[in-house]
């Protein structure tokens, strides 16, 4: 099979799809592999290692497009790359089309074969190629929610962990999932009083049983939520529905209950995001603020650090790669039904209920295309 990486154009991503490790390894399974130029400079990936691992290299987006039967990318395509995607072409990335019409539509029209990292689940009902980068982000949270509690940066003032004679800050975690978890490591061992929220018991039982001293398990609900939120400096949104939009757990009316200065964090943002006043940021522009609180909805954090996500994507994504290469879409789909739950769109058809349901649009059972 020809593959195709492009260079990521969305802002300041700078990870990339596919290491020269994995270049190794497509050419191994004797397959054809051609990566823009500086698509891997960002995470530290020069155009001379791709060459030694049996790469070749092309000047622009529009070349790899054009000859790529299967286009490994990280993030969805953005509005200038949608011209260049071909009639079953193979787009192996993250798409998240539960928040945004606009691509659900484009992909449709351009009758693509869209494989959504994001949705790729195994029979536990984990998400393995969400796990690395939820790890990622779960873990910036904290240290991009400590930086914006610092009063020039808007927040209230206050250090994460507090001093002797201080009471350290309070962290509250929505979501007791990877991105919950990881969060609730970091908060801690920073020394914040941390609570963390989940509407499963047997999870918060987990989390009770795993987690340090400093950190509470609540059920959540609305109410917890609101009184939760009165006392809470740091609130990081990490509710995950696969393939849907994440529910609205904060609402804007619900911002007055807060403190003047308090962070947000909503790291569900590229899912529609579980705080209603979160809209999708950029690492240029990465806050806002509404009614005194800070809002950082950065829909790609993990982005900001690109050497390691591109690792710990690379090693999740590529063994699944590998058997689209081998086999071709259709047939790896029909042999491993984990890749089949990745299938979001196929030739202008919905194939994952989450996303029709999302738009209202209609829905086509994956089997019957396969």
């Amino acid at each position: 099979m020809i593959i195709g990486v492009p260079k990521e154009i969305k802002n300041n991503e700078n990870r990339v799809a596919v290491t020269p490790a994995g270049v190794s390894e497509f050419k191994k399974n004797g397959h054809t592999i051609y990566i823009q130029t500086q698509a891997g400079a960002g995470s530290g990936f020069s155009d001379e290692e791709y060459i030694n691992a049996g790469a070749e290299i092309l000047p622009t987006i529009e070349q790899i497009y054009a000859i790529a039967e299967m286009i490994c990318k990280v993030k969805e395509p953005i509005s200038s790359e949608y011209p260049l995607i071909k009639e079953n072409q193979l787009l192996f990335t993250y798409f998240h089309f539960a928040s945004s019409e606009e691509l659900t539509h484009a992909m449709i029209e351009r009758k693509a074969v869209c494989l959504a990292y994001e949705t790729v689940e195994k029979t536990d009902r984990s998400l393995p190629l969400l796990v690395p980068m939820s790890e990622v982000a779960g873990r910036m949270a904290i240290q991009e929610g400590a930086k914006y509690l610092e009063k020039p940066m808007g927040g209230r003032g206050i250090l994460l962990g507090g001093v002797a004679g201080v009471k350290p800050a309070n962290v509250l975690i929505l979501g007791g999932g990877i991105v919950g978890t990881q969060a609730a490591k970091m908060a801690a061992g920073l020394g914040a009083n941390v609570t963390i929220m989940d509407v499963s018991l047997p999870r918060l039982r987990y989390l009770e049983d795993v987690m340090p001293a400093n950190v509470d398990t609540v059920m959540s609900n609305e109410y917890n939520i609101r009184e939760a939120i009165k006392v809470s400096d740091l609130i990081v949104g990490a509710v995950l529905i696969p393939g849907t939009k994440a529910p609205h757990l904060i609402s804007r009316a619900m911002l007055k209950q807060m403190r003047p200065g308090t962070v947000v964090v909503d790291v569900a943002v590229d899912q529609g995001g579980c705080i209603e006043t979160c809209t999708p940021t950029t690492h240029e522009n990465p806050t806002f603020e509404i009614d005194g609180i800070v809002h950082y909805c950065v829909a790609n954090m993990p982005g900001a650090v690109p050497y390691t996500s591109t690792l710990a994507l690379t090693n999740a994504t590529l063994p699944y790669a590998i058997q689209l290469a081998n086999k071709g879409w259709k047939t790896a789909c029909q042999d491993n039904e984990e890749l089949a739950k990745g299938l979001n769109i196929i030739e202008g058809k919905i194939v994952y209920k989450g996303v029709s349901d999302a738009w209202g649009l209609e829905f086509t059972s994956v089997h019957k295309m396969l």
